[in-house]
């Protein structure tokens, strides 16, 4: 599998992938069959996809920002920029170092110039930093940014609560950093929160996804991001979504950033990687949720596996609010939340 962190590895390895998902054996028997697509669903919502995987998959490693910025205990700057020093080494050719936001917000990303200046930066790795206003790509391009990342949200209401403004004035704020990138040169990511579902508003309908990632890709991001920030995507959603997006965007423009809340993250990054047309730059993100603690550091391809532990110890039904931009806190609700009909519907093959 080429240089790359045991822990993908052992999350990607046959033996590994049959033990977390049992039905995963047969279909992949199934596919052994040349020649013939692999259907599922319902009789009347009847999907295919094919056989044939990339021979090349990009794989962003967001745990230094995505997977720290939550933490409730203050991870000192020296273990941040080791932590990224040992990642460099491992091969990855994309790093996210950290993100230029207020510290008021996310106090565990204040020290953002001092991580990005002191990384040793590898010559076969490039380094993104979150900027999600103007003041912090200001701040960025001062210590040293070469490329930044900006987000936005599929759903009108995670937008009011998480930046507390439209999804129309998020875009006006993005395409003034997105303009003031390109008058510098520097490269733009985009990453659209909620495109497989909110927990607000429930299921995302795929129009709304695509429409906020060709806003994105027309602004001028050369790739954009598709996350499943709750984690209630599942293979079937997965694939209606990415061909609905496919449509108005390019396949090499668009990654997959999966969590695994309910234990549909690798299967749902199966189902990108057999999309059609979605060859190359295909992006596997992962991130630990430190509100459901583990021992392990979630990177990579090692998408979220504390969630799946978490959920066995607090119940299908953790309220969870809130993705990896929700203000760096995540939080229970004060009263349960009744999302085992959403879940049970959206949670199986469809």
């Amino acid at each position: 599998m080429g240089n790359i962190p045991t822990t993908v590895k052992h999350c990607l390895s046959y033996e590994q992938l049959i033990q977390d998902y049992p039905w995963l054996g047969s279909r992949l028997q199934e596919e052994k069959d040349e020649g013939t697509p692999v259907v599922y669903g319902t009789p009347h919502r009847k999907r295919t996809l094919t056989r044939e995987y990339p021979e090349y998959v990009k794989i962003i490693e967001v745990g230094p920002r995505d997977g720290l910025q939550n933490e409730k205990e203050m991870v000192p700057t020296g273990v941040k920029i080791q932590l990224i020093n040992m990642l460099s080494e491992t091969g990855l050719p994309v790093i996210e170092a950290t993100s230029f936001v207020s510290s008021k917000w996310v106090p565990q990303m204040a020290d953002h110039t001092e991580v990005l200046q002191a990384i040793h930066r590898s010559s076969h790795a490039r380094y993104p930093v979150l900027t999600p206003n103007m003041h912090g790509f200001r701040d960025a391009v001062a210590a040293g940014a070469t490329e930044v990342a900006v987000f936005g949200s599929a759903s009108e209401t995670f937008s009011r609560k998480n930046i507390n403004c439209s999804i129309d004035a998020s875009m006006l704020r993005l395409e003034e950093v997105i303009c003031a990138a390109k008058q510098q040169q520097i490269p733009v990511r985009g990453y659209v929160s909620c495109a497989l579902g909110c927990p607000y508003e429930g299921p995302i309908e795929p129009t709304k996804v695509t429409e906020v990632v060709k806003r994105l890709y027309e602004l001028g991001c050369y790739e954009v991001s598709l996350g499943d920030t709750t984690g209630v995507g599942t293979p079937g959603s997965m694939a209606k979504m990415l061909h609905c997006v496919m449509k108005e965007v390019p396949s090499s423009a668009l990654a997959v950033h999966c969590h695994d809340t309910y234990g549909q993250a690798l299967a749902n990054i199966l189902t990108a990687l057999q999309c059609p047309g979605l060859e190359k730059g295909t992006e596997c993100e992962g991130r630990k949720q430190p509100a459901l603690r583990d021992s392990e550091l979630i990177c990579c391809l090692a998408v979220a596996l504390s969630d799946s532990a978490a959920l066995k110890r607090h119940g299908e039904n953790y309220p969870i609010i809130g993705p990896h931009e929700t203000h760096g806190k995540w939080r229970r609700r004060k009263k349960p939340v009744q999302t085992s009909n959403y879940v049970t519907e959206t949670g199986r093959m469809q």
